[in-house]
């Protein structure tokens, strides 16, 4: 049974998390390249705007803003179904190679196979998902040994391994293309929330809509994942099973946010981490907290960053980066 105290504490900061994310929204909305009045953003969602303002909130401002939001929720909750998975909380999509995989895919398949417009953003999450889960699958083989199970720290090196030797195929990838392909690549590894698009939304929001609640639904079972496999044995968990199941969730949450918006490390390390420092490691307690407050990370990173260079800003991935490495490096040393 959960402590009512804890719940009552998750709750609390729940809220403060969904007035921060709302806070951080308007925010955004107000600054930008073309500014906008904070007293005319309102009159401005309810249809009473300018031409311009409402051109600027619905076409520019608001699609962006919910893009990053969701594709922060997306990591944070994949770094938190990895961490628990594996038994470390080194885990994250972008640094044990998962979301080089996805990289690598949507690459491959933006330069050699050409599709329409329209089509090219609905077929991105699947082919994402297609290079990410291949790469997942190959590290888990990797890290598996038969009498000892999932070894967490090889799955890391292995991972990181993995991510290195994707970015050299990254390389390999671009070097011959067309300068414009090459200037889009970059800029997409970078983790550039470029696509501020209803149809961005449309193509990423199912993908959420049926991972978080089965995540959420998982949450016991990632709690016995986590004690070990022969507490796991001992209360009649199929641990290879559920294992495989939470693995494709964190990899389907991952690519479908990489995507979008490309290479974004360490909000899903980060994230999971801060909520098991609120409310303690039961998954039921930290892992909501970590989805918001990972949508609030990015969403507060790319609002930074947009605004601080002009024409195009500096990428939402790369302020992430000057905060989460420094983090990581801080836990490879504790642990």
């Amino acid at each position: 049974m959960i402590n009512p105290a804890l719940l009552k504490k998750q709750r609390i900061i729940l809220c403060l998390l969904a007035i921060l994310i709302i806070i951080t929204i308007i925010i955004g909305m107000g600054i930008g390249d073309a500014s906008m009045a904070y007293n005319r953003i309102i009159p401005a969602l309810f249809g009473q705007g300018s031409f311009k303002e409402s051109f600027i909130l619905f076409s520019i401002r608001l699609p962006r803003i919910i893009i990053t939001l969701l594709v922060g929720m997306a990591l944070a909750l994949s770094g938190a179904i990895l961490q628990g998975i594996t038994r470390n909380d080194l885990a994250d999509p972008g640094i044990i190679g998962i979301n080089s995989g996805a990289g690598v895919a949507v690459a491959i398949f933006f330069l050699f196979y050409p599709v329409q417009a329209g089509s090219l953003i609905y077929l991105q999450p699947i082919v994402a998902f297609t290079g990410a889960f291949l790469t997942a699958f190959l590290i888990y083989l990797f890290s598996y040994e038969k009498n000892n199970g999932l070894r967490p720290i090889r799955l890391v090196l292995i991972g990181v391994g993995f991510s290195m030797a994707l970015s050299g195929v990254m390389i390999v990838l671009i070097s011959s293309q067309e300068r414009e392909k090459v200037d889009f690549i970059a800029k997409w590894l970078a983790g550039t929330i470029g696509a501020s698009d209803w149809p961005v939304i449309i193509a990423i929001l199912p993908w959420l809509i049926v991972l978080i609640p089965y995540a959420l639904y998982k949450a016991n079972r990632l709690n016995i994942l986590s004690l070990g496999e022969h507490a796991a044995i001992g209360v009649g968990i199929a641990i290879e099973k559920e294992r495989i199941l939470l693995l494709i969730t964190a990899v389907a949450l991952a690519s479908s946010a990489v995507s979008v918006t490309g290479g974004i490390a360490f909000v899903g390390l980060m994230a999971p981490h801060i909520a098991k420092a609120m409310v303690g490691p039961r998954n039921q307690l930290y892992i909501p907290i970590a989805i918001l407050l990972g949508g609030w990370l990015l969403l507060i990173a790319d609002t930074i960053g947009r605004n601080l260079v002009d024409p195009d800003g500096i990428p939402a991935g790369i302020i992430v980066a000057l905060i989460g490495a420094p983090y990581f490096l801080y836990l490879l040393m504790r642990k």
